[in-house]
């Protein structure tokens, strides 16, 4: 496809931060837009600043994806609408506090949309991308997907879910054309953290990065091929050799008989 005809791609959490940008990029790049998201008024301000600036369809569709009706709203439009060709599933919410001091209602809900809502429109939207020969999964996860002790352990689960989800779709989609990729970012500078119980200022601030670079960090990722990016991670070798050390269990992750070390 040409820059003037991408599809249409959809952004989840769009209304701000992370999604907010990846909206913007996308739109560069000529992609139409629908964005999906619980604020009308700012989804209404980025729709009209994109259209102005880049010249794309944007649709917007106020949608609080913990709530049923709503999710299955937007599941029906990734069904049935033949122009889109991407997904990003960036809605989601985290938290700082140690798990045992969790109120495990709110935990409940972080599963509902970080692990569910981007299950369910995974399966709406993969189907017609496959039938139409092609498209793109971005799924945002977090570096606790691999270091889940760094902060609660229940966001820490819901993002290895994400990541542990994205490697199975490649390998079962990596033949019929469409393209997954896992992001992983770090501290990033939205107000996940001030939402989360932490404000991102009280974090050192060489651990924390602008979402404006993190995206543009990942779109390069994603042009570069990778599936898993880590827009902070110096050297690609270390995933390279953490994914190698993966692989290199697999032969023996299932025998018939127990390792010699467990026999008596």
């Amino acid at each position: 496809m040409t820059t003037s005809d991408k599809g249409t791609a959809v952004v989840t959490g769009a209304s701000s931060g992370i999604g907010a940008i990846y909206a913007d990029r996308l739109s560069r790049r000529g992609y139409n837009l629908i964005l999906v998201a619980r604020n009308r008024s700012r989804l209404d301000a980025l729709a009209r600043n994109i259209a102005d600036n880049t010249g794309r369809s944007v649709e917007i569709v106020t949608a609080d994806l913990r709530n049923k009706a709503d999710i299955s709203r937007v599941e029906e439009l990734l069904r049935t609408d033949v122009s889109i060709t991407a997904l990003v599933n960036n809605a989601g919410m985290g938290a700082t506090g140690p798990l045992l001091s969790s109120d495990i209602d709110t935990m409940d809900k972080m599963i509902a949309l970080n692990v569910n809502a981007l299950t369910r429109l995974t399966y709406a939207a993969v189907p017609g991308l496959v039938a139409r020969g092609g498209g793109t999964i971005i799924n945002i996860a977090s570096i606790v997907a691999i270091a889940p002790e760094l902060l609660n352990g229940v966001y820490g689960a819901s993002k290895a879910f994400v990541l542990a989800f994205s490697q199975s779709l490649r390998h079962e989609l990596e033949d019929k054309g469409v393209r997954v990729q896992a992001v992983l970012p770090g501290a990033t500078a939205t107000d996940f953290w001030e939402l989360s119980g932490t404000p991102v200022e009280h974090l050192p601030s060489e651990i924390v990065m602008t979402a404006e670079a993190m995206v543009d960090a990942a779109l390069a990722g994603f042009d570069q091929g990778e599936f898993a990016t880590i827009p902070s991670l110096p050297d690609a070798s270390d995933l390279a050799n953490y994914e190698a050390a993966r692989q290199k269990l697999m032969p023996n992750l299932s025998r018939s008989v127990p390792a010699a070390r467990y026999t008596l």
